[in-house]
């Protein structure tokens, strides 16, 4: 074979080698990209500096602003699966595509851009910012997709900005119940609200069959249980109650109402919403909280508002939206 030939078959191969090498480098883009949650980035205009109600956009998944309820919504957020934002940052949780289940728990400053991304076993269920934007929890269902049943498990995370440092689980906090203790293979959290202080908070403990609230304190690492039949709670403004939903029935289909809890006093009263409550509620003010219920018209949930004193009446806040945080 003469030199021109071999120089020939000799770029042949190597044309060949390139073409594989694209190919290779293409299918490993594409599955990258497979891999990333399906819902856009926020508009570069859209952020948490204006006042107003944020939520999710049922219709499109988008975190969207309304300032005040008849208004148009602004929508050019994240796409969240579940949303909470205060203070200088805000917290979305996004569900990832494949098996086993993923969620990704982004936290984005007050123009919506990532600032810390935390991938993490299981499907969003409850996310929370402390009142100063520097201390973040999430709750994912890492076994079931629901608390009315005794076949589910949860994994809540705490989140320090102001150190970085991430805790995976609270599962192992030191925990004292009835006045003891408390070690127990069943234990599971969820539901965390912060205190204005960065260091005092409140969450629920489930085990040996029943939902406590406690409390605990980040700078110790421990809790208490303060009460029995206490779900999802919310610490308002002023600090000085809880929202929380509380079981009522053994109905599946209307297991919970909304109460308020005094922790001076520790007596609770029942909201004015006499609908089941499957939800973390969000204190708009001092005086209202609101919430998310099945939708009406195929919709998938509305934000209502209720009076935190139990009186009036339920309001429809926002239709199609879950998700609610008040800013300003």
């Amino acid at each position: 074979m003469n030199p021109p030939s071999r120089r020939l078959r000799l770029a042949l191969v190597i044309t060949a080698v390139l073409l594989l090498a694209g190919g290779s480098l293409g299918y490993v883009l594409h599955a990258r990209h497979r891999e990333r949650p399906s819902g856009q980035q926020a508009d570069a205009s859209f952020g948490t500096s204006e006042p107003g109600l944020y939520f999710r956009d049922t219709a499109g998944g988008r975190i969207a602003r309304q300032v005040d309820p008849g208004l148009p919504r602004v929508t050019g957020g994240p796409s969240c699966d579940r949303f909470h934002t205060a203070g200088d940052h805000a917290l979305c949780l996004r569900k990832l595509p494949g098996v086993p289940a993923r969620t990704e728990a982004l936290v984005l400053d007050r123009r919506m851009r990532e600032v810390r991304t935390v991938t993490v076993p299981g499907i969003p269920n409850r996310a929370r910012v402390s009142p100063s934007g520097q201390v973040l929890s999430w709750t994912t269902f890492t076994t079931g997709d629901s608390y009315n049943t005794a076949a589910f498990s949860t994994r809540t995370a705490i989140l320090d900005l102001r150190t970085g440092y991430l805790i995976k689980s609270i599962e192992q906090i030191p925990l004292t119940l009835d006045g003891a203790r408390h070690h127990d293979s069943d234990v599971n959290y969820w539901g965390v609200t912060f205190a204005a202080d960065d260091n005092r908070f409140y969450a629920t403990v489930s085990t040996r069959g029943a939902t406590h609230l406690v409390e605990g304190d980040l700078h110790t690492w421990s809790a208490k249980a303060l009460r029995e039949n206490v779900e999802c709670p919310s610490l308002s403004p002023d600090g000085a109650r809880i929202a929380f939903k509380k079981k009522v029935s053994d109905d599946p289909r209307s297991p919970w109402r909304l109460y308020v809890l005094d922790l001076t006093t520790m007596r609770e009263h029942p909201l004015a919403e006499r609908h089941s409550v499957d939800d973390q509620a969000a204190w708009l003010d001092d005086t209202t909280v609101a919430y998310a219920l099945p939708g009406r018209d195929g919709r998938a949930s509305d934000i209502w508002s209720t009076r935190a004193d139990g009186t009036g009446e339920p309001a429809l806040l926002t239709p199609g939206g879950s998700s609610p945080a008040r800013v300003g």
